[in-house]
């Protein structure tokens, strides 16, 4: 299975599971089907946005501990200002 189909699988789960708790298919008490319930899709958004910030900010953190793609960057960084000096475009 590859990675779409999984992330597709998870997504069609997880928004059924939603949709049968809103339409209130799965009985929950009262005060949770009020007060939780509609705010499940603004919580799962911020926790996304929280964890792909958690996930960008440790690349970023633990980037010069990956010595072989520090080299590859740092070596098409020099790539590119050769073929801009080539051209005529002031790099430095």
């Amino acid at each position: 299975m590859s990675r779409a189909q999984q992330t597709i699988s998870l997504a069609l789960l997880v928004s059924s599971l939603y949709l049968s708790l809103h339409l209130e298919l799965i009985p929950l008490p009262a005060a949770v089907q009020q007060d939780i319930v509609p705010l499940l899709p603004f919580w799962f958004l911020v926790s996304f946005g929280a964890w792909l910030l958690f996930r960008l900010g440790w690349g970023m953190f633990t980037f010069r501990d990956t010595p072989d793609a520090y080299a590859e960057l740092m070596d098409e960084i020099k790539q590119a200002k050769a073929d801009l000096r080539t051209k005529g475009v002031d790099v430095d």
